[in-house]
Parts: C-alpha cells; sequence; structure tokens
C-alpha cells in the first residue's frame, strides 16, 4: 500500500484579526498585479517605440502564455514535492522575485546597457530591441513561478470553508495592485523625481515595480508560516523532468468533471482578456493622440509616457470599480458551498427575517460568473466604434466588474473542488475519486492568542470522521498549474489573432510612437479601422462561450 505523505507543524498567519490574516496572506499579489500592470501597459508602447510593428509586437507577448504554459504546473510539482525547511511556496516566491526585480532593472535600462558594448547605431538598435524582448521573457517566466507559488499557498493554508474568502481576498488584492500600478502611471514620475532616478518615465516605473515586487512577497514570506512536508506519497515522490511532464499530461487528461468545467470557461474567457490586458492601454492611448484635433503626437517630447499616462488614467477608473466589485459582491453573492454548510445568518433577533430574506434571492456565484462574461461582451463589442476618449474610458472601466469576478470566481470553485481531493473519499459513478464533504466546520481551530491563525490540517493519517473540513492542499500546486494551462493556451490562440488582424489593417510601425511619425501618418491611421478594437471584438464574441461553458458547468453541477 501507497505511504501517506507525512508534514511536520501547522500553518499559521500572523495578524490579530482574520481581515488582518487574509490580507497579509494575499499581500503578495498586489506586487505581482502592479508588476503586471506596468508591464501590460508600458511595454506594447516601449517595443512600438524601439520600430517593432505590432504584428511583431503581438509575437513578442507570446512569452506571458509560453511561461504559465511552461512555469506553472512545473513549479507547481516541484513545489508541492519540496521538503525545505522554509515550506514548499515561499523558497520558490522570494527565489522568483528577485529574479523579477533584475529583470525589470534591465528592461527598463536596456539602452544604457546595450551602449556599453556597441557603439554603430543600427547595431545597437536591433541589440536593444533583443535585450528588450529577452528581458520581457525573463520578467514572464519569474513572474509565473511567483504567482503559482502565491496562489497555491492561499490553497494550502485555507480549509474549505474558508477558500471563497481567500479568493475574494485575492481578487481584492489584485484590485489594489492595479489601482496603486495605473495611478502612479498617470503621474509624470521625471517632473516629479527629476532625472535622479532615470531620465524616463519608463526607467522610473521599472525601478518602483522591481522594489515594491520584492516588498510585497517579502511581508507575505514573513506573516505565513508553512507546514513543511516530510515525506511524500510513494506515488508523488520527486522525479525526473520526463516523469514531471509525464504527470501533468496525465493529469491533464484525466482530470475531474468539475474541474475540467472551469478550466474550459476559463479557456474561453481568456481569449478575451488576453488582447484586453495587454492593448486596452495602448488602444486608449491611440483613441485620444488620433481622434482628438488637439492632441499631435509628433510634437510630444515622450510620447511613450503620453499614451501611458493616458491609458493609465482609463485603467485607474477600471481598477477603481473592480477594487469596489471585490470587496462588495462577496457580500452579495452566495457561496459556492452555502448550501453544503446549510449556513444560516445570526443576528438581533429584529434584523434575522430581513438576513434571511436577503440571504434566501443571494444570485450564486456561478451564474454572477456567467453574466459577467456576458457584460465583458457587450463593452468590447462596442470597441471598434469608439472615437473619444470619454468612451472608450467608459468601456475599459464597465470590464472591471467581470475582470473582479474573473480573479475570483475561478479559484474559489478550483480551491473547494481541491480539497475536496484530500478530505475523505467518496468514489463517483464516473470513476472520479472525490472526498466525502463535513456539514461543519467547526474542527477550523483558532488560537488561544489573537496573533496567528492556525488550521488544523490532516498530519497523520486520513481521518474519516464525518465533521472533518479540513484540507491539506498536497495537490494545489499541480492543479493550479493546469488552470494556468488553460488560462495560457487561449493566449496564443489571442496572440496568434492579433498578429493577423495587425498584419492585415495596421502592417507598418505605429505612428503615434514611433519617431518618424508625423501628423500625416496619424490622420492616415485615424481613416481606417483600429486593429486593436478589432482584436478586443473578437475577444468579446469568445466571451460569449465563456458564458455558454458556464452554463453548461451550472447544468451539471445540479
Amino acid at each position: 500500500m501507497p505511504q501517506a505523505a507525512s508534514w511536520a507543524g501547522t500553518p499559521s498567519i500572523k495578524g490579530s484579526s482574520e481581515s488582518m490574516r487574509m490580507a497579509l496572506l494575499t499581500f503578495s499579489l498586489v506586487g505581482l498585479q502592479f508588476t503586471w500592470g506596468i508591464e501590460m501597459t508600458y511595454c506594447t508602447p516601449y517595443l512600438l517605440q524601439l520600430g517593432l510593428t505590432k504584428s511583431k509586437t503581438s509575437l513578442v507577448w507570446i512569452a506571458g502564455p509560453l511561461s504559465g504554459l511552461i512555469m506553472q504546473p512545473v513549479v507547481g510539482i516541484l513545489a508541492d514535492n519540496s521538503k525545505s525547511k522554509w515550506g514548499r511556496r515561499r523558497p520558490f516566491m522570494i527565489g522568483g522575485s528577485l529574479a523579477v526585480g533584475l529583470c525589470l532593472l534591465v528592461l527598463g535600462w536596456t539602452k544604457e546597457i546595450v551602449g556599453m558594448f556597441v557603439t554603430e547605431p543600427g547595431m545597437a538598435k536591433s541589440c536593444t530591441i533583443a535585450l528588450a524582448v529577452l528581458s520581457i521573457y525573463a520578467v514572464d517566466f519569474a513572474i509565473n513561478a511567483v504567482q503559482s507559488s502565491c496562489r497555491s499557498l492561499i490553497v494550502d493554508t485555507l480549509p474549505i470553508a474558508k477558500q471563497q474568502l481567500g479568493s475574494a481576498w485575492a481578487s481584492r488584492m489584485i484590485a489594489i495592485g492595479h489601482l496603486v500600478g495605473y495611478a502612479i502611471g498617470t503621474l509624470d514620475l521625471v517632473k516629479i523625481f527629476g532625472t535622479t532616478f532615470g531620465d524616463s518615465q519608463f526607467k522610473q516605473i521599472t525601478l518602483i515595480a522591481a522594489i515594491f515586487f520584492n516588498i510585497a512577497v517579502g511581508i507575505t514570506s514573513w506573516a505565513v508560516h508553512e507546514r513543511i512536508l516530510i515525506s511524500s506519497k510513494d506515488s508523488e515522490a520527486k522525479s525526473d523532468a520526463v516523469k514531471m511532464i509525464s504527470k501533468i499530461v496525465k493529469t491533464t487528461m484525466h482530470l475531474p468533471d468539475r474541474i475540467q468545467a472551469i478550466c474550459w470557461v476559463q479557456f474561453w474567457a481568456w481569449i478575451g482578456w488576453f488582447p484586453f490586458l495587454f492593448y486596452s492601454p495602448t488602444w486608449v492611448g491611440e483613441v485620444y493622440f488620433r481622434y482628438h484635433p488637439d492632441t499631435d503626437a509628433s510634437a510630444s517630447k515622450d510620447t511613450l509616457g503620453d499614451v501611458g499616462r493616458v491609458g493609465s488614467l482609463s485603467l485607474v477608473v477600471f481598477s477603481i470599480i473592480t477594487f469596489a466589485a471585490s470587496v462588495l459582491l462577496p457580500f452579495t453573492v452566495q457561496s459556492p458551498d452555502q448550501d453544503r454548510r446549510k449556513f444560516t445568518p445570526r443576528g438581533p433577533p429584529t434584523i434575522t427575517p430581513i438576513l434571511e430574506t436577503v440571504n434566501k434571492y443571494k444570485p450564486d456565484l456561478l451564474t454572477t460568473w456567467q453574466y459577467s462574461h456576458l457584460l465583458f461582451a457587450g463593452s468590447m463589442c462596442l470597441a471598434p466604434f469608439v472615437r473619444s476618449l470619454q468612451m472608450a474610458t467608459i468601456l475599459v472601466s464597465i470590464c472591471g466588474i467581470p475582470w473582479a469576478l474573473s480573479c475570483w470566481a475561478p479559484f474559489a470553485f478550483m480551491g473547494i473542488e481541491i480539497n475536496r481531493l484530500t478530505t475523505p473519499t467518496t468514489m463517483l459513478a464516473n470513476g472520479s475519486s472525490y472526498r466525502r464533504l463535513s456539514n461543519s466546520t467547526d474542527d477550523i481551530s483558532m488560537p488561544s492568542s489573537p496573533t496567528f491563525l492556525r488550521l488544523h490540517h490532516l498530519d497523520r493519517d486520513l481521518d474519516d470522521s464525518p465533521t472533518n473540513d479540513s484540507s491539506t492542499g498536497e495537490t494545489a500546486g499541480i492543479y493550479l498549474g493546469i488552470l494556468n494551462l488553460f488560462t495560457t493556451l487561449p493566449q496564443f490562440v489571442g496572440t496568434f489573432i492579433s498578429m493577423i488582424v495587425f498584419s492585415i489593417l495596421e502592417p507598418g510601425k505605429s505612428p503615434e510612437l514611433h519617431e518618424d511619425g508625423s501628423a500625416e501618418d496619424i490622420q492616415k491611421a485615424a481613416d481606417g479601422p483600429n486593429a486593436i478594437a478589432v482584436c478586443l471584438f473578437i475577444g468579446a464574441l469568445s466571451a460569449v462561450g465563456a458564458a455558454y461553458a458556464t452554463g453548461k458547468m451550472k447544468s451539471g453541477m445540479k
């Protein structure tokens, strides 16, 4: 009989209240999303400014899905089987964050670094583009390693009953990271700080991102204490690369039905989210320069900074709405495991009937997620017809609500399903092995001291008690890595679609950002269709497919 995994210690989180503990557990995502936001806002116009065409720039963004495709499942398996005395996730988080910081600095100062070794102008320009692209790839690979570990840490630490709360807090932290990043992006940093920390907006913003990313990951690593894996299950022992890949493929091909359904919803949704996240700031900047008669990009001293600031301003509103939705929606949406827990709201006798009525008519999370896809689709379908900065800002802002659901719902459902796999076993009719769910959360132990949250986990043989609602998160790394496969694979599809659209509609260099662009070139671009807007429209059609897949998932779970 295979030997079960053995553990030492219990997870704990510093903090005197549940809100503080949840904030510390998920704070690393603030730095992570801040950095993603900076990359999405500035790197596309930066590459266009260096002289790449939009079609070639779209190929650079294969870095995102490629790094996620490779890093998250691999790091997930490595971390699942790590026996480090510091825990399974935090060593990868810290090591990855240091790599991200270094690569961001290289990205910000590519011209200066190349200039130290190459003096011939033509060769220096080509080397600068190559180093910038390489730096973007390195940043994406490192940040995906950190992201995999940050998400798995939440699943590892929290029991089933707290998974939705953890995912909701993660969504809030992602919104805060977006908001802080975009708010800073609207400022003229060179005017504020001078040239001490860099002579351009892009240099200073990459420096800030490098520092803040490491601080955020450091705070979560300090606040969370992980269990230590003493020995893995015999079937999950550390193996070589071939066996690791084989395990990923085998697990992906034999996913439990519910996890598979979540993954397919994610697949269709992210064909739509990919062009929005990577190109919407540039699109807003193009709308501003192309369709506003009082603007002249050719007269700007820092067009990259101007496009970044205009795009960031629209995304500040987007992030405010995302944050508001991530805070308010958990109170108005029924938890996915509420029926199982038979939760009855408690309060003063005078308001208890009101609470019970409100709770009765709450929409469930799956339905809310489905409607969020339709809201995103409806907004982006209008993108090709936009000719004003105000309307572009409104459409981008509306998408803050579905983005809050996208950062929350799939991980809430995955957290529950993953932890169902690590509680007492019940075989389903289709042969999938699930664990029996409890009807109580009373076994979630709180410390006698208010300083730490300690959660009982299955540190010994599995307990068949029907009241056991603990989780081990033993397979969190690989299952969240597979979810990320269904997040990254559609990005390859989105990249391919974008490349075709850009090649047909805007095959030349961006007139707003390239040094040779003129007012006449910008006007010519304004007279034709906006290629990015067309990509957003195609993404909207895919979001309709995500809504359909969510509906099928809902029918299958009844």
